[in-house]
């Protein structure tokens, strides 16, 4: 494998919420009584199984509990061993499946803040994303702003998969927002489960759920290129969070060909999607989805045009790599320091 560089930004790792109940010291008299009244223990989605081998390494998945539960063994597992100079932590806990906008704002907050009581005040390398209420556009802004006092959450984190197009004009306060706070937005792989996961209906089996990861990424990103969020917004940085990467070089062939044809109909991009995806798209590198071959991979980036689209990311507890081996084979040292330490730094402000 490439060898690692001390002083990284892993830019995706995910704390896991034991449990509902978990999040009642940080919800208010009303939510703690209802979530007690109604029996509520637990918000679970089918985006990552818990037996499923892809959710945690074998030698990351606790006795008991859930991967990725304990802050002991991110730091056994993650941040000493990678020397890690900051990590990202993105809570994947299914709050955006809540229906209720209140609910939704509620659970939201409490788990911001469990983030940041749990977590973030416990070891100075992490550093939180802010989960919003999706439901809700205007609690969404809100809790953006509340939570970007506390400089130590460096980005808003939305699903791949929710209820409607990322790019709508109704969603552009949260983007606003971000970039007025110097925010990146980091879309994750997962979904609300309020629409079928893929573009056909419901499947039966988890791997049409997971395949389907990367057409959402790739329906959102056009979404977000041709509604014009670039245009409006042109600092602000999105980040594609275990979206993979094989996919963008052919992705954005095909997206620029048909622009060309039909770029009267949305004049405000006035720029090659390839040129706006360079300036204000990043992509997290695990799970990393290229064959294994250094030719292949060489060609892979060569293709991208931009040694500054990939940050560095471990997805922990989550298992795409063997061992320690987070980098490829074949990266040259110049490209593993971009990608380790330069890239996560250009696109989060709030790092340096």
């Amino acid at each position: 494998m490439a060898s690692l560089i001390a002083g990284a930004v892993d830019c995706d790792v995910h704390p896991a919420v034991p449990h509902l109940t978990s999040l009642l010291p940080y919800l208010n008299d009303y939510w703690r009584d209802q979530v007690t009244t109604r029996g509520m223990v637990d918000l679970v989605s089918q985006s990552y199984p818990k037996n499923s081998p892809i959710v945690a390494r074998p030698d990351w998945r606790p006795e008991t509990g859930k991967p990725g539960g304990s802050l002991a063994d991110m730091q056994r597992h993650v941040l000493d061993p990678f020397q890690l100079k900051h990590a990202i932590c993105n809570p994947l806990y299914g709050v955006q499946m809540v229906f209720s906008e209140d609910m939704q704002a509620a659970f939201c907050r409490a788990l911001n803040e469990w983030l940041a009581r749990e977590w973030l005040d416990r070891d100075s390398r992490l550093r939180g994303s802010i989960v919003i209420p999706t439901q809700s556009v205007e609690k969404s802004v809100a809790e953006i702003e509340r939570c970007a006092e506390d400089k130590r959450f460096v980005q808003v984190l939305m699903l791949v998969m929710g209820d409607i197009p990322l790019g709508k004009r109704a969603l552009w306060p949260i983007y606003e927002a971000a970039e007025r706070l110097d925010l990146p937005v980091g879309i994750h792989a997962g979904s609300a489960y309020h629409n079928p996961p893929t573009a056909v209906g419901w499947g039966s089996y988890h791997i049409e759920d997971y395949v389907g990861q990367a057409q959402a990424f790739q329906t959102q990103l056009t979404s977000l290129i041709v509604e014009g969020v670039f245009a409006k917004y042109p600092r602000l940085k999105m980040v594609m969070l275990e979206s993979g990467v094989s996919w963008i070089s052919p992705y954005l062939w095909r997206l620029h060909k048909f622009w060309r044809g039909v770029r009267m109909e949305t004049p405000w991009v006035d720029r090659a999607p390839l040129d706006i995806v360079r300036s204000n798209i990043r992509f997290s590198l695990q799970p990393f989805d290229a064959p294994p071959d250094q030719a292949t991979l060489i060609r892979l980036f060569d293709h991208m045009q931009s040694d500054e689209l990939v940050l560095f990311s471990t997805d922990y507890p989550h298992w795409q790599f063997d061992g320690q081996d987070a980098l490829p084979e074949g990266l040259t040292p110049d490209l593993v320091r971009k990608i380790m330490i330069d890239n996560p730094l250009a696109t989060y402000p709030r790092l340096k």
